[in-house]
């Protein structure tokens, strides 16, 4: 029997769909080290719920009835796609967002239901190809290279599932994966060049190009070209320049399929270290850094978590700063302007002669730093960048 390519499609799709039954299968018929084995997996494929620490994965496929329920409306809605959309759709599942692939637009008020709830259709493929455990479209984040970003009641909305991200959840504090004093931010006046003089308080001593310290690099009079500076190091050492952010959105990545921003492979490094050497492979699609009205986002476009430090993560009476965990597919608000002002206290004249670090985010691929860890500072890590904000 010939199968037309429109049904090929639609079978491929499905094939394509989200992880997590089998797992959960194997993971009751093999007791701890099975249930251990399927939360990797659903860390590592982006499907688990817990952008936040200690937020336990839920999920996983649903029970037979309700896969044969979810296999039948999922059906029903590519059927009712053009063979190119079904084309650009499976593309990007496929891909696993790392290839450029076109809006998928279909009309915005097509609700589906499924059990007891109605989903949007956006959230409904989400939930099919990316996060089965998904329940609410408050949930998931549009990336701005999407049409619909931006867009509050339009007719037609965007429904590839790679043009969305997961929300991290920040109500409950996560565990102390790292804590650090919050005089750290306070610049020391016994420093000659007001640069902070180690890695492992979040500054950079190193020169950027032209022999300019990053506070220069930031401080340079009547420069508004750039709104961040990016610099990547492994360990202790710097690799490559600083990189200078024009744009609003930058994909920093080791391997990335069309990719255009900051690439690390291309990056000439000497460590030699075996551990440097693996964090780095497993970067791959890396981070997308992108300036919003309401702050600096990053979302996590790997398959391996990130973890990330931020001064305005945090409750601004705390003492100490989180290191806090990212997920594959999740993203989360790395920086606030307003917050990191309020923070600097404007008022403050000692503050106001020196520059301050609480406009720098640390970022480390793979690995995490901090009490849980060997490794308590991040310069520590074997693969981890420092975001320098222009506080202009």
């Amino acid at each position: 029997m010939f199968r037309t390519k429109r049904s090929v499609l639609v079978r491929r799709l499905w094939r394509s769909r989200a992880p997590g039954g089998e797992e959960e299968e194997e993971a009751a018929a093999g007791g701890e080290a099975g249930a251990a084995a399927a939360a990797e997996a659903r860390a590592a494929g982006g499907g688990g719920r817990g952008c936040c620490p200690g937020k336990a994965g839920r999920g996983g496929r649903p029970a037979a009835g309700a896969e044969a329920e979810l296999k039948a409306l999922t059906h029903a809605v590519l059927k009712r796609l053009k063979e190119r959309q079904l084309e650009g759709l499976l593309h990007a599942v496929e891909s696993r967002g790392g290839a450029r692939t076109p809006c998928l637009l279909l009309p915005a008020k097509a609700d589906s239901r499924l059990g007891q709830h109605w989903y949007p259709l956006p959230v409904l493929l989400c939930k099919v190809f990316r996060w089965p455990d998904l329940r609410h479209c408050s949930e998931v984040k549009r990336l701005c290279c999407c049409e619909s970003y931006g867009k509050a009641h339009p007719e037609l909305v965007c429904c590839n599932p790679h043009h969305l991200s997961r929300l991290c959840e920040l109500e409950s504090p996560p565990p102390p994966y790292s804590r650090y004093p919050m005089d750290f931010l306070k610049p020391t006046a016994d420093c000659p060049d007001s640069v902070p003089s180690s890695t492992e308080t979040g500054g950079t001593n190193c020169l950027a190009p032209g022999g300019l310290s990053d506070s220069q690099v930031l401080q340079e009079p009547g420069d508004r070209s750039h709104w961040c500076v990016v610099a990547y190091w492994e360990e202790k050492t710097r690799v490559g320049r600083l990189y200078s952010v024009q744009e609003p959105s930058l994909d920093i990545f080791y391997d990335l399929p069309q990719g255009n921003g900051f690439c690390l492979g291309q990056l000439n490094s000497d460590n030699k270290s075996q551990l440097v050497q693996k964090v780095r492979s497993k970067i791959g699609y890396g981070i997308q850094l992108t300036k919003e009205v309401d702050g600096v986002w990053v979302y996590n476009r790997s398959s391996y978590p990130i973890f990330i430090k931020s001064a305005t993560l945090d409750n601004p009476d705390s003492r100490t700063l989180l290191v806090h965990k990212v997920f594959p597919g999740f993203s989360i608000k790395a920086f606030d302007y307003e917050k990191a002002y309020s923070l600097q206290r404007p008022n403050d004249h000692e503050f106001m002669q020196q520059p301050w670090t609480g406009f720098t985010v640390q970022i480390s691929f793979v690995k995490g730093w901090g009490q849980c860890y060997t490794r308590q500072f991040i310069s520590s890590c074997p693969c981890w960048l420092e975001v320098i904000f222009n506080n202009r």
